[in-house]
């Protein structure tokens, strides 16, 4: 009696231990290669990596050219810097007697993000055919030219304003401006049908061009 006791809590103990595997990859004969595990690799290498993946990204908005790499494995990183550095220069002073008139940070934020969601329902609206989070990540990561213009035109601010220094901070503010809206038009143009491209460009116009006037009424003081 007492063996068979001792036989049923040994099949219940294996039971309830149980054995973790994990799972291979079978992909080109390859039986036994484990797929690729961040679980495995040290943190500071998988910080190295992402950091570079938003560097190369980042790169390829300030030069164009090849339209498929912000869509493949898109990410919000790039953005989130950028959106926050932006709101934290922008925003106004938190003390009322010397409010400069600026944004205040949360407006910031607010603008940004909203105003790309809104961009990127219009897209899916006509028919883009691109996932909601790549058309934010792109229209994310193309604030990177606003975001230099803005550093400039602040750096520019230090000096004793004149009217050279106030148009050559326009003339910054519109460059970053016209330099996102390419960027972003290179890489989601072809994703909307040939009729709809004007539909989804014009929120992409606007959407740059609200950012681009905070910057010129950041500097214009």
């Amino acid at each position: 009696m007492d063996e068979s006791r001792l036989e049923m809590f040994d099949d219940m103990k294996g039971v309830v231990e149980g054995e973790m595997t994990i799972p291979i990859s079978r992909t080109n004969g390859n039986l036994g290669s484990p797929d690729f595990n961040t679980l495995d690799e040290p943190i500071s290498e998988t910080i190295l990596r992402d950091v570079k993946a938003v560097g190369t990204k980042f790169a390829h908005v300030l030069i164009p050219t090849e339209k498929k790499s912000l869509l493949k494995e898109w990410d919000l990183w790039g953005p989130l810097i950028l959106c926050t550095c932006m709101a934290m220069i922008l925003q106004g002073s938190s003390d009322s007697d010397s409010n400069d008139g600026g944004p205040e940070f949360a407006q910031v934020f607010v603008i940004v993000w909203i105003g790309s969601m809104i961009v990127t329902l219009n897209s899916k609206l006509l028919g883009g055919n691109i996932s909601f989070f790549q058309s934010v990540c792109v229209l994310g990561y193309c604030l990177l030219p606003t975001a230099i213009a803005l550093v400039t035109c602040t750096i520019i601010l230090l000096a004793e304003d004149s009217n050279f220094l106030f148009f050559l901070r326009v003339a910054i503010s519109l460059i970053g401006f016209g330099w996102a809206t390419y960027a972003s038009i290179i890489f989601l143009g072809d994703s909307q049908k040939t009729g709809r491209k004007a539909l989804a460009v014009y929120p992409i116009f606007l959407f740059y061009f609200i950012i681009s006037w905070l910057i010129m009424s950041h500097t214009n003081v």
